[in-house]
Parts: C-alpha cells; sequence; structure tokens
C-alpha cells in the first residue's frame, strides 16, 4: 500500500512540474498516465540508480556543499523519462537541462510536502 501511496504522490508532484515548468510535457498517452510511468521509473531509478551516482560525484558535492545534488536529482529526472518514453511509449519529454534542473527541484519540494501530509493522516 505504501508503495502506491508514493508512486501517486510522486505522480502528482511531476504533473505539477509539468504544469509550472515550460520545458516539461506529457507525451504518449493519457497525461496521468504519463505521469504515473514516470513515477515508477523515478522510484526504480532512485533506488537503483542514485546511490551509484552519489556515490561517484561525492568530491563534487562535497566541494559545492550539496548543490550538485541538483544536478543529480534532474539527471535521474531525465534518465526515468527517457526510460518511460522509450520502453513504455508514454512519459515526459524534457527539452533541456535547466527544464530538468528545474522540474527536479519542484518534484522534491511537492513531494516532500504531500509525503509529510501522508504520514500526518
Amino acid at each position: 500500500m505504501r508503495f502506491i501511496l508514493n508512486t501517486l504522490l510522486t505522480a502528482i508532484a511531476v504533473a505539477v512540474a509539468a504544469f509550472l515548468v515550460p520545458g516539461i510535457n506529457p507525451y504518449g498517452a493519457d497525461p496521468w498516465v504519463s505521469f504515473i510511468f514516470v513515477a515508477l521509473f523515478l522510484g526504480v531509478v532512485n533506488s537503483l540508480v542514485k546511490p551509484f551516482i552519489t556515490l561517484i560525484s561525492l568530491p563534487v558535492t562535497i566541494l559545492t556543499l550539496g548543490i550538485f545534488q541538483l544536478v543529480v536529482n534532474s539527471f535521474m529526472l531525465e534518465l526515468a523519462s527517457w526510460l518511460s518514453v522509450n520502453l513504455l511509449g508514454a512519459g515526459i519529454s524534457i527539452s533541456g537541462f535547466w527544464s530538468a534542473f528545474f522540474g527536479a527541484i519542484i518534484v522534491s519540494i511537492i513531494s516532500s510536502l504531500l509525503g509529510g501530509a501522508a504520514e500526518q493522516s
């Protein structure tokens, strides 16, 4: 049940990012199906790929006092988008780095807020 809730909350966060960031658009199927596919792949990418990328980029993250982690998050969003579009034919299209960067910030903030609200209830 927790997995389904996290996926739905992440899909809502991706939908908010697609609404707010000009370079992020749903692609393929119905927009909500696209957001759910990206949320699923974002969960997989964050649990399997992100720890290795974080470990590799640790010196740069330390030098930038943690700011480089935003770049890692944008890369994870871009990778999840690419995987969902190429494997399932539906997802989000991201036009460039800055769209992914601001989209990752919005997804992180909204997911944290929604996750905190879900734990309160």
